[in-house]
């Protein structure tokens, strides 16, 4: 199934912190601050489920959360971690699959749009922004190829990481669609922007409206 990491779960965050130390962490982390107290999140691809402890730090209860992760495997581990009082409903499924009654104050997507063809990037992103309410916070993390200092190794870095993941049949893109037109096109305003590793890693908060 594409974009699909069943296979490598039980590594994944091993390989990633061989690879990116605690980069890809950091920049997740450093957004849990924007969560409001009481509200409801929705985490679109949140893989070993590590967040929900970290997040249980910031916010130890009061929180609905929906996690929805396209890989059983993920799923898996993610159900063993300790989200303190906070309510998590595990849904295993493509979020372009996902459909919910309910809207979100907050929604997140840690190296979501990085797995996708630009194609499927803009409509999941569509299917999302309907999803957040007015006035609610995306907390979006990805790989970003911008700024003109070190874009060779950025570019020769992204297309190695897609050439390793195609070859496990996981990712579906081949290049990393720029999501911060969309973004912009929609209305949406940037709180706050960091970089990591490099500038190879991007954070943005965005608030809908």
């Amino acid at each position: 199934m594409t974009n699909n990491y069943d296979h490598i779960a039980n590594y994944y965050d091993r390989l990633s912190r061989m690879v990116f130390f605690k980069s890809q962490v950091n920049a997740q982390i450093d957004q849990l601050g924007y969560i409001p107290e009481n509200s409801s999140v929705l985490i679109v691809g949140g893989g070993t489920g590590w967040i929900l402890e970290e997040l249980a730090k910031v916010r130890p209860a009061g929180l609905h959360i929906v996690y929805v992760e396209i890989s059983a495997n993920m799923i898996a581990l993610s159900r063993d971690r300790n989200p303190g009082a906070n309510e998590v409903e595990f849904v295993n499924k493509r979020i372009e699959d996902f459909s919910s009654s309910m809207s979100f104050d907050v929604i997140l997507t840690p190296f979501l749009f990085d797995n996708f063809s630009a194609e499927r990037a803009v409509v999941v992103f569509k299917q999302l922004d309907l999803l957040l309410k007015e006035n609610g916070y995306w907390l979006f993390v990805d790989f970003s190829l911008k700024g003109e200092r070190g874009r060779w190794w950025k570019s020769a870095f992204l297309q190695l990481m897609y050439s390793f993941f195609k070859l496990i049949r996981i990712v579906e893109a081949s290049e990393l669609t720029d999501m911060e037109p969309y973004f912009k096109n929609a209305g949406y305003q940037e709180i706050i922007g960091k970089s990591y590793y490099g500038g190879f890693i991007q954070g943005q908060v965005y608030r809908k409206g």
